[in-house]
């Protein structure tokens, strides 16, 4: 067999296997972390970020190189996580570069692309640090620029080969793996990446394979948990990352200059409307209120690393352990943006939607868009339908496999009867602790509460006390919605159909919410579409304390996106130009019951 060319399906592909691959070495790359600080999760940020990769390839159907090379970049940027998924990002920002607009490459073009994503790479570090990712991706461009031959068959057994001899060297180039007897584990994950590419041109899927005892050293001793934290060296303690948005956001060069004396490990990327940043830092905050200056904060976390070296250590040198303390369950009505669900890793078990002969996955087999797109021309209603006990069991498996404990926050038992199949699948799981709680809200009600938790277990709190805080948090937060016709309402059988046809012909727009015991309930009315924002807001001063030191919120919509710069203006004027506001459509089973043209407003008192 001969490849002579790479095209958009070939790239889509070998990088789909790539990822697919990667995934499979999350556990030994967790074992093997300890470069540049024992916190055991490079493994799985490794993953979460090739994760998002192949999600946007397997949406893609692009047939240029240029076009799935850009896809993929840009998935990897939304996805990134860590120093090893950070960088991954900038590789392939730069390969995507180098490819732009053109249909298909050769032998030769492939190597010019991974030369200019190492280089673009380069670029990007303040301290380039030998002996890492960084040292294999160099090699590996080195060796493929070098080859000599047009078949990527060749080519790419010659790239691994020498991917797989630099990574050896890793332990010789920094005295931290020589310690601890391990390789570079970010450059293993590369390797993997490569492994996964010529398994899939030998006709082998590496996808999903789970390690044994026997390979690569995986099962032996957790070097990361067994690794010292090196406070003299590691001087700062959370592990702080942000994406923000904006049409002109400053140079990756100009965010370094605040930055670098903020932190250490500092790591930015610019590419378009949005900035990602990863930085080491005692000061999250300060390093959030800057950015929140030079445009939108879509997402930031800060993880506590001395914590998660403390769970390393629990689990006595055992290598199926997880990276964190607490992970975080969602079913998909918390309507959560995807930069959130990734950047935090909350693991989201999907509703369904059910129309005529077609099922499909909210979030998976279809989008919040394009649902809305499809709901504006439908003549008939698609019912709805909560995750099945398995599906929940799947969910909670997943999460188990990186955390020690868990809690899953689901919709409103008073709305739907997927808490019930959380309680239905937590009979059956004994894999790790599990604390279940109604969210006794919907939308972003759920999502700001989801959110907050995952907060919360980045912290170091323990599943207990995270359940009990988001009980007393829902209690002063809340959501209100309105819409713009019933007909969807009426046909579902949520709303009178008398009393909504007498609103319907005197235009009254009703202001409808769910208070803390999950009920739904009117909470104001108005005349017209512009008196019932203007009511909107009325109530929702109304609920929120005139004294609140904390509070977010949400702007939630069904096929209007332009409510949620209007709302975020109105309530940052209100209550503060720095005050949380998350935006997002509404999930497709919310959007089934309140039809086009229906928005809300959500807020969490945090206080």
């Amino acid at each position: 067999m001969q490849i002579r060319y790479l095209d958009g399906p070939r790239l889509r592909r070998s990088l789909i296997a790539a990822c697919e691959s990667a995934q499979g070495q999350r556990t030994e790359l967790n074992r093997i972390n300890v470069f540049p600080v024992p916190d055991g999760d490079t493994g799985t940020n490794l993953a979460m970020t090739v994760r998002s990769v192949a999600d946007h390839l397997r949406a893609n159907t692009e047939r240029s190189v240029g076009a799935v090379a850009y896809e993929a970049a840009q998935g990897a940027v939304l996805g990134a996580r860590g120093n090893s998924g950070m960088m991954l990002s900038h590789f392939l920002l730069g390969f995507a570069e180098a490819v732009t607009d053109r249909e298909r490459i050769g032998a030769e073009q492939f190597g010019n692309a991974l030369r200019a994503g190492v280089d673009k790479l380069y670029a990007s570090l303040e301290d380039p640090v030998e002996g890492t990712i960084l040292t294999v991706m160099r090699d590996a461009a080195h060796a493929a620029e070098g080859a000599g031959v047009s078949d990527f068959v060749p080519l790419v057994g010659h790239v691994v080969e020498q991917a797989r001899t630099s990574l050896a060297r890793t332990p010789e180039q920094l005295a931290v793996l020589r310690k601890a007897g391990v390789v570079d584990a970010g450059a293993k994950g590369f390797v993997s990446m490569l492994e996964g590419v010529l398994a899939l041109m030998h006709g082998v899927s590496l996808g999903g394979r789970a390690e044994t005892a026997s390979e690569n050293g995986a099962g032996g001793p957790m070097a990361a948990a067994l690794a010292e934290y090196a406070e003299a060296e590691e001087q700062y303690r959370y592990c702080t990352e942000a994406l923000v948005r904006g049409e002109d956001l400053p140079t990756q060069s100009e965010v370094r200059d605040v930055l670098r004396d903020m932190g250490d490990s500092l790591i930015v990327i610019r590419s378009g409307d949005v900035l990602k940043v990863h930085i080491h830092t005692d000061e999250p905050e300060d390093v959030f209120s800057w950015l929140r200056g030079v445009g939108e904060l879509a997402t930031h976390k800060a993880e506590d690393m001395e914590v998660q070296h403390e769970t390393l250590g629990r689990a006595g040198g055992h290598v199926q352990l997880a990276r964190r303390p607490v992970g975080i369950v969602t079913d998909s009505a918390a309507d959560l943006p995807e930069e959130i669900v990734r950047a935090h890793g909350i693991h989201v078990v999907p509703l369904s939607i059910v129309d005529g002969d077609d099922s499909y996955r909210d979030g998976v087999d279809i989008s919040a868009e394009e649902f809305h797109r499809r709901l504006a021309s439908a003549k008939s209603l698609p019912t709805t339908s909560q995750p099945t006990p398995a599906a929940m069991l799947e969910g909670f498996e997943a999460a188990a496999e990186e955390s020690e404990e868990i809690v899953g926050i689901f919709l409103s038992s008073t709305l739907s009867g997927t808490l019930g199949s959380a309680e239905a699948a937590a009979s059956r799981f004994e894999t790790a602790p599990l604390r279940l709680v109604d969210s006794l809200g919907n939308s972003l009600l759920i999502g700001l509460l989801v959110l907050k938790a995952a907060e919360l277990a980045e912290s170091g709190w323990a599943s207990e006390r995270i359940a009990d805080e988001i009980h007393r948090i829902r209690q002063r937060s809340g959501i209100f919605f309105t819409v713009r016709t019933f007909d969807r309402m009426i046909a579902s059988g949520r709303v009178d159909r008398r009393k909504a046809l007498i609103a319907r012909f005197t235009g009254i727009k009703p202001v409808m919410g769910m208070n803390p015991e999950g009920g739904v309930e009117a909470y104001g009315k108005a005349f017209g579409v512009r008196r019932a924002h203007r009511e909107m807001l009325r109530v929702l001063g109304e609920h929120v304390p005139p004294d609140v030191e904390k509070v977010r919120f949400g702007v939630v919509h069904v096929g209007m996106p332009e409510i949620v710069p209007e709302m975020t203006e109105a309530i940052r004027a209100r209550w503060g130009k720095d005050v949380e506001v998350v935006g997002a459509p509404a999930t497709p089973v919310i959007a089934t019951h309140l039809g086009i043209g229906a928005w809300g407003l959500a807020y969490m008192v945090e206080d």
